[in-house]
């Protein structure tokens, strides 16, 4: 497979107005996925939904991918303000061509990116991506609409009441929030309006945080990433639960009722349990992560006769997996969690309120339903670097990884890899002692400082 130039891990990133995040590429994207879905649709004009968090260049990218469906002849309806998972409901729901959200999700405001998803609100396949990629970087490739042929747009203000409704109906009906305590940070992004509402529409006492975005505050010091206050106002408040969300939605952090964050594997381990206790799940069915899950959630999935499958890192190729194996759970240590059964993407409302519906069916506290997974000591450090050279081709950085894999053996694990929407070097190691960690970790680090720079 050819390699990307526009797309990365979770679509097309990067500084806002800087390319490949510039309003031309926007609407070159626009005209390329609307050429592209006119091959795969009845319709004679194709529909895309187009929703955004709330960073202050959403304004720039929504009018020029719109500007480019329009005039590659497509519909757009516009959302305003929507989770990612919201999007993806939402066109499956409007039974839209495509759908697709502009975010940056969890990075800082001065970046943005553009995700997309098909008609039954799955993200697209390698395959494609590079199809569109190709029709961007040569627009001669698709024809030139006039006249009649052109499109239009439409604003749908309160299309999230949709995902709400579907996100609410997903919580059992014995499942009650009432005398319910929740601290809820919205990370001033596009879960601010439907987050709070769908909490307090259960019942629950809702305190809620980061749901004043101004287009420069997403993300900041609030939300998934940075939940300091949130545990503060747990503790301060005696709420049950903490649930922050990050600037899309489509992650979260949850965190228990002593103020403590919740490790985003355990939860995942705790979900496992749950959907096998209640007949969801059934012995030797498969849970699914990604190279990044922690060693201890996959024993402790084994131990509780469950199979474990590991893929790259992403959300979309855990629901690619998924969905060609019929698994009804994955996720990431970073928050993403997908239900298969509800869900084609990760949700943070949709694992908030199943973290709620454990405790309920369990009758106990999150602290106390994820002590039965015993994680392994795991630290990720990131390197800022000029360039990703290839990890094979630094000689003094193999060295050093071999090394300390064989004194690790099978007690523990390594992952070096670049993310695909930061200019980052990430290092993982785990493994029994902390202690070792930490110092394979640093070694680590600092040779790829020396080597590659920042």
């Amino acid at each position: 497979m050819s390699e990307r130039k526009l797309f990365g891990t979770d679509g097309i990133r990067g500084k806002a107005n800087v390319y490949p995040m510039t309003p031309e590429i926007a609407t070159a994207l626009g005209r390329a996925v609307t050429h592209f879905f006119q091959g795969h649709t009845k319709r004679k004009k194709p529909l895309i939904i187009v929703g955004k968090d709330t960073r202050l260049s959403c304004y720039m990218f929504e009018q020029a991918f719109a500007a480019g469906v329009c005039s590659q002849g497509g519909e757009v309806i516009l959302t305003g303000p929507l989770p990612t998972p919201g999007v993806a409901f939402v066109t499956e729901s409007m039974r839209a061509d495509a759908g697709i959200m502009i975010s940056a999700s969890h990075n800082h405001y001065s970046d943005n990116g553009i995700k997309i998803f098909d008609a039954f609100g799955n993200k697209l396949p390698d395959e494609v991506e590079l199809e569109l990629e190709e029709l961007v970087l040569n627009l001669d490739l698709m024809p030139v609409k006039t006249g009649g042929e052109l499109g239009n747009a439409k604003r749908l203000k309160e299309v999230f009441g949709r995902y709400l409704v579907n996100v609410k109906s997903t919580l059992d009906n014995s499942c009650k929030l009432d005398n319910m305590r929740v601290v809820l940070d919205c990370a001033n992004g596009a879960g601010y309006r439907v987050a709070p509402m769908m909490f307090d529409e259960l019942g629950a006492e809702v305190i809620s945080i980061g749901v004043n975005p101004n287009g420069q505050n997403i993300n900041s010091a609030c939300g998934s990433l940075h939940p300091e206050l949130a545990c503060e106002n747990v503790k301060k408040f005696r709420a049950d639960i903490g649930i922050c969300l990050d600037g899309d939605a489509d992650r979260l952090t949850v965190i228990d009722q002593d103020g403590d964050v919740v490790n985003g594997d355990a939860l995942i381990g705790l979900f496992a349990k749950f959907l096998l206790d209640t007949g969801k799940m059934k012995k030797g069915d498969t849970v699914v992560g990604t190279v990044m899950s922690n060693l201890g959630l996959e024993n402790y999935i084994k131990s509780l006769g469950l199979k474990f499958h590991r893929t790259k890192v992403g959300d979309r190729y855990i629901v690619e997996y998924m969905r060609d194996h019929k698994c009804i759970l994955g996720g990431e240590p970073s928050g993403h969690v997908i239900f298969g059964e509800y869900a084609t993407t990760g949700d943070g409302c949709l694992a908030a309120l199943k973290a709620i519906e454990a405790m309920k069916y369990y009758d106990k506290t999150i602290k106390e339903l994820i002590k039965e997974v015993n994680l392994y000591p795991q630290l990720l450090q990131n390197k800022v670097v000029k360039e990703k050279i290839p990890f094979k081709d630094i000689p003094v950085f193999q060295t050093a990884l071999k090394a300390a894999e064989k004194s690790l053996g099978d007690r523990g694990r390594i992952l070096v890899r670049y993310s695909g929407t930061e200019p980052l070097a990430r290092v993982m190691v785990e493994g029994e002692k902390i202690e070792d960690v930490q110092e394979i970790c640093d070694n680590l680090i600092k040779i790829l400082s020396q080597e590659l720079g920042s």
